[in-house]
């Protein structure tokens, strides 16, 4: 029985993850827990699975998560803020930690399950992309593995089992075109935030669900694939595909390509990263590829996504440039989904922002510059935002 802990237990990773371990009691024993804001859940949570801690990331909640608990026998270590969600990670005799918190507050955190000694199941693209030169190199120091438990990177992990050491040549990550894959350029201008949530393929949480509409995510991925797997960014391809029946592709030296197939389930790459090198028997729904019909492919409109080129580019530049690309981009959501910018000033806040950086850029970035780089952005999008508004009051 493999000991774990899960942080963000209450949006869609974690759910999904709390659903396997509910199937699965034979196979996974839960430690701790770790959720944002919602009290309710994380306290029926808490009853359900009998971590032995629990934290909830905003203090003031912490008075009425005890209140809610306060009949359990035998009462967990409950905390609260980012030291609690920390001491989380950390806790106990976890193997492994899933790291489901959302953006960039997943970082702290995962370092710090790291330095604990503890595998990581990554959840959380933020972590690589904002700290990627920090945690890599920790990853080795401390001998832990870094599995990879979305969709995408589950799937070339899944590919590259077998595959000899250079044996690869390109990744091609696949993403189902969001919301507005199928609308013109044109009409983006009109975008409004309910249009940007309704993702034709997946359930997720509004923010990734925004950045897949931009393609953002994609892009964010491409910085992921590059410090997970090694490969410069010329041989680290997107390709769209509707049907998200494909989740990603390698191709190896011999031009040979294999592929993972499966319907949209984010349990599927979840459950290999917490029980990998093994497979385990599941009675989900098997892909009926008959019924799955035609798999279709086309090139992503550059026109139409323009942060997935902005991306690369960050990629490129590496250093403490995704730290703010990862920010800005949080922040311009937050905004967008508050309805206090339009869905295209998003990527114009971005580059605007990352522009700005260059002066500030750190190619070899410690942690503390990580932080600082993040926090800048955040306020450099903020400022941005007003500014842009009272241009436009001005004008009309």
């Amino acid at each position: 029985m493999k000991a774990i802990t899960l942080l963000g237990s209450t949006g869609s990773i974690g759910t999904q993850t709390l659903d396997i371990v509910a199937q699965y009691p034979d196979r996974f024993r839960l430690v701790g827990l770790a959720a944002g804001r919602n009290v309710a859940m994380l306290a029926q949570q808490i009853r359900q699975f009998r971590p032995e801690i629990a934290a909830i990331c905003e203090e003031d909640k912490l008075p009425e998560l005890k209140e809610a608990l306060a009949d359990l026998d035998p009462q967990p270590i409950l905390l609260a803020g980012e030291a609690g969600v920390i001491e989380v990670a950390r806790y106990g005799d976890a193997e492994s930690v899933v790291t489901g918190i959302v953006g960039c507050a997943g970082l702290l955190p995962t370092i710090a399950a790291i330095e604990a000694g503890k595998d990581i199941a990554l959840a959380n693209k933020e972590t690589l992309i904002a700290g990627g030169p920090i945690v890599i190199p920790l990853v080795e120091k401390h001998g832990v593995k870094l599995l990879p438990a979305d969709s995408e990177h589950s799937a070339i992990f899944q590919c590259l089992q077998g595959v000899p050491p250079g044996g690869l040549r390109r990744i091609l990550l696949t993403a189902s075109g969001g919301a507005f894959r199928d609308w013109p350029v044109e009409k983006l201008a009109e975008v409004k935030v309910a249009d940007a949530l309704k993702h034709p393929n997946w359930s997720m949480g509004r923010k990734i669900t925004v950045d897949s509409a931009t393609l953002m995510n994609k892009g964010l991925e491409v910085i992921e694939a590059h410090y997970l797997f090694g490969l410069d960014y010329d041989n680290i391809d997107i390709v769209i595909h509707p049907q998200s029946i494909i989740h990603s592709l390698i191709e190896l030296q011999d031009t040979s390509v294999l592929a993972q197939l499966g319907w949209p389930d984010m349990r599927l790459p979840l459950l290999y990263a917490l029980s990998w090198p093994e497979r385990i028997y599941t009675d989900w729904e098997r892909l009926d590829l008959v019924k799955a019909g035609s798999l279709t492919f086309r090139e992503p409109d550059h026109q139409k996504y323009p942060c997935m080129e902005l991306a690369y580019a960050v990629g490129r530049a590496g250093g403490s440039m995704p730290a703010v690309l990862n920010a800005a981009n949080e922040q311009a959501v937050a905004l967008f989904l508050e309805e206090k910018i339009g869905f295209l000033d998003i990527p114009r806040l971005i580059e605007r922002v990352c522009d700005r950086h260059q002066s500030d850029h750190r190619t070899n970035p410690s942690l503390e510059d990580i932080i600082a780089a993040d926090k800048w952005a955040r306020q450099e999008v903020l400022e941005a935002s007003t500014m842009m508004e009272e241009r436009m009051i001005s004008v009309r």
